[in-house]
């Protein structure tokens, strides 16, 4: 299957106006005019927009939106997915609207996370202008940014994203939280498509009550992480892990709650990766310096 990028994410939330304040105010992304009253559609680049927050009686992540080139690559993926005995729902002519695509089918992994995927988006390619001044995100040939998400049934969910959906290895972790000897390994995939990001998913073998373990958002320029760390403790949003720059993919950032109670990641200098020459490895640490986890159970 051949997907492109993550093209849009969506949220759950009970407090819309706390997504407006965080999304505009701290991530520095545009409002961008929703159908109704009960969404929140944030741009970030000449997308309409690339974060969907649906006013809901639960907070949580919601689904991964996955890009496909055209109609056909489109249709084609609805044949893999049903010869893989995979429930897919096509998605009515209001959902496509609604989500400012020309058509898109929604299905789950086998620990039901939830997916859409489309093709055709509605641009209106109007300039980005960050309310808060930030001057880039990295987005267009190589998607929104990543998103991990929990797979308890490791292996079952590993063979759908990498056998059905076509998903590339990019390198894998063992991680504890303790020091504990006896504490069980916990595997963590981190998985590419069709384009230079160093991984647009990731899959980790453990239960994550929101839906979402994180996603995360690249910047340009390392001033903007910066000030984005300000405008996070201006705004009273908790910190869940401090600056650091990652051994697989160098990305140099820090992490933060969402209202929606999943983090988000927040960086710059993400490694592009040109796959004909690329070896897969296993990082036996996170982080090359900082990244103190933490201070998010404190």
């Amino acid at each position: 299957m051949d997907i492109r990028g993550l093209g849009y994410v969506t949220a759950e939330s009970t407090d819309l106006a706390k997504w407006q304040e965080y999304g505009t105010q701290v991530l520095g992304m545009m409002e961008h005019e929703a159908s109704d009253e009960n969404t929140l559609l944030l741009k970030m680049d000449e997308r309409n927009y690339r974060i969907a927050v649906e006013k809901s009686d639960r907070d949580g992540y919601g689904a991964s939106g996955w890009e496909v080139a055209n109609k056909e690559a489109f249709e084609q993926a609805i044949t893999e997915l049903e010869a893989a005995d995979v429930q897919v729902t096509v998605g009515t002519e209001e959902e496509a609207a609604a989500r400012m695509v020309q058509q898109l089918i929604k299905f789950s992994d086998p620990d039901g996370n939830r997916h859409e995927l489309f093709w055709g988006p509605v641009q209106d390619f109007k300039h980005f202008v960050s309310p808060v001044g930030v001057s880039r995100f990295v987005t267009t040939d190589l998607g929104l940014g990543h998103v991990v998400i929990p797979a308890p049934s490791f292996e079952n969910c590993r063979e759908f994203y990498t056998d059905v959906l076509g998903f590339g290895l990019s390198d894998l972790m063992q991680v504890t939280f303790t020091d504990d000897p006896a504490e069980p390994k916990k595997r963590l995939h981190f998985l590419h498509c069709n384009n230079g990001r160093h991984h647009s998913l990731a899959i980790f073998e453990c239960p994550i009550p929101s839906g979402c373990v994180h996603m995360m958002l690249e910047v340009e320029e390392m001033d903007d992480v910066g000030r984005a760390l300000d405008r996070m403790e201006a705004h009273g949003v908790k910190l869940t892990a401090t600056l650091g720059k990652h051994t697989n993919d160098e990305m140099v950032s820090f992490y933060m709650q969402t209202p929606s109670g999943f983090d988000m990641e927040y960086g710059c200098g993400g490694l592009v990766v040109d796959w004909d020459r690329h070896t897969v490895f296993e990082s036996s640490s996170i982080s090359l310096w900082g990244h103190d986890f933490s201070v998010g159970h404190q």
